[in-house]
Order: C-alpha cells, then sequence, then structure tokens
C-alpha cells in the first residue's frame, strides 16, 4: 500500500513538475534579486549575496516533505561539502508558499534542518519571488552560478534520485569541480526532476 501512495504521489509530482509562468534563467544570465533578505533556520537574515563564495553560488531549491527530496537529502551535507572545497557557497530555498501554513512553515523547517543534521543555510523564499524570477520548477532543483554570478549550470543533482550508489553522472559535483578549477561546465543543462513548487504566482 506505501508503496502505491508513493508511485501515486511521485506520478503527480511530475504531472505538477512545470507548473508555473514558465519563464527561466538561461546558461549565461546573470542571478537576479540577489541582495534580497531571506530568513535562515537560524533566525539570521541572508541574501544570495551573502551566502555566495569566489568561485560562485549553489542555489537549490527544496522544502521538507517532497518524495524527491527525502530521496536526495541525504547527500546534500556532501553537496555543501564539495561546495566548500570548490570556494562555491551554498543555499537552500523554501519556495513552496502555498504550504507555508502547513508542512513548509518556518517551524517545521527548523524541526527538518536539525533532524538531518543540515549544515547549510536553509531559508524562506517569502512569497516565491526567487522561484519566480529563476525558473524554479522543482524540489529540488539546482542553479549554480559562477563567481560572475552568470548561470553556469541548472537541473537535477546526479543521475539516481533513488540509490546514491547508483549514480552514473554526477551533475553537480562535476560542476562544482569545474568551477573550482575555473573550467568550462561541460554539462550545462538537466532536466530537473521533483514535486513541482508550490508557489505564489506573481
Amino acid at each position: 500500500m506505501k508503496k502505491l501512495v508513493f508511485i501515486l504521489v511521485i506520478l503527480l509530482s511530475v504531472n505538477v513538475a512545470f507548473a508555473g509562468d514558465g519563464k527561466q534563467l538561461a546558461i549565461g544570465d546573470k542571478a537576479v534579486h540577489t541582495d534580497v533578505k531571506m530568513k535562515d533556520v537560524s533566525g539570521a537574515e541572508l541574501s544570495l549575496s551573502d551566502a555566495s563564495m569566489e568561485n560562485g553560488l549553489l542555489v537549490m531549491f527544496s522544502c521538507n516533505t517532497c518524495p524527491f527530496v527525502v530521496a536526495w537529502e541525504d547527500r546534500f551535507n556532501e553537496v555543501k561539502k564539495w561546495a566548500d572545497k570548490n570556494e562555491v557557497g551554498m543555499i537552500v530555498l523554501n519556495s513552496n508558499y502555498q504550504k507555508r501554513d502547513g508542512a513548509d512553515s518556518f517551524a517545521e523547517m527548523k524541526k527538518k534542518a536539525e533532524a538531518e543534521g543540515y549544515n547549510f543555510n536553509y531559508v524562506v523564499d517569502e512569497e516565491s519571488k526567487i522561484a519566480n524570477a529563476f525558473g524554479g520548477q522543482t524540489t529540488p532543483h539546482v542553479f549554480l552560478f559562477d563567481g560572475d554570478m552568470k548561470l553556469a549550470y541548472k537541473g537535477a543533482i546526479d543521475d539516481n534520485y533513488k540509490d546514491a550508489e547508483g549514480v552514473t553522472q554526477a551533475y553537480l559535483k562535476e560542476a562544482l569541480i569545474s568551477l573550482g578549477n575555473n573550467d568550462a561546465v561541460a554539462i550545462t543543462e538537466t532536466k530537473p526532476v521533483g514535486c513541482g513548487i508550490k508557489r505564489k504566482v506573481e
């Protein structure tokens, strides 16, 4: 029964994954709204600019309960280590405006971060402003910017959300290494896989 429920959730997620107005940042576009302050689970207020480092910034759209996030999140802290190693900042945004009074409330975000031992900033994209501006579609969906805050990679974390040991293409890790080495990113875009962001429509 649980398996059937999971499959139904997956199918629903795929169907709504591309909800929104369809606008997305293209590879090479500069990040926008970089000075907008957002509340972190620590209580601090910080912006994308605050979180960026010498070689760029990783922005990941996520949430608390999406089964794709649950499947991938044991890799999030490892991603943060790779980002740090390559002098790239990392910030994770919860843009689920429509669930802000429930599963994606700030209180639930704090519980999630503590339970999972998050080692990165997890912030509230209060009215889905950043998600709408970037064209964030799913949880998770990553947008990796270089040192000039130009988009270098967007899409999925890797090619196997079900099994970390079964990953054959670690898209995000490879892109982070490329930025750290000042090399061009080989694969710049992949299809995001996840639950549709429950955004505030502008």
